[in-house]
């Protein structure tokens, strides 16, 4: 618990801190290191997971989807 709230604490100083900025270098270079620490998570999937994403955005441009009803029976021992 401490963690999270030392975590929250750094997060609001740094709210703060970005609020006072008035040099627009400083704003470009955060937003520069924003951009680079943006992960994509695509790029951090397994081939195998990539493909069952591809191959359920298929089936579900093609109509092979059950309706909700169906998918509750197929997995209620889950819910």
């Amino acid at each position: 618990m401490k963690s999270d709230v030392t975590l929250s604490n750094k997060k609001i100083e740094l709210i703060q801190w970005l609020s006072t900025i008035e040099d627009v270098s400083i704003l470009n270079k955060i937003m520069e290191l924003r951009k680079k620490e943006s992960k994509d998570w695509w790029n951090s999937i397994s081939e195998n997971e990539k493909k069952s994403i591809e191959a359920g955005l298929n089936d579900a441009e093609n109509g092979k989807l059950n309706d909700h009803s169906q998918a509750r029976k197929l997995y209620e021992k889950w819910l």
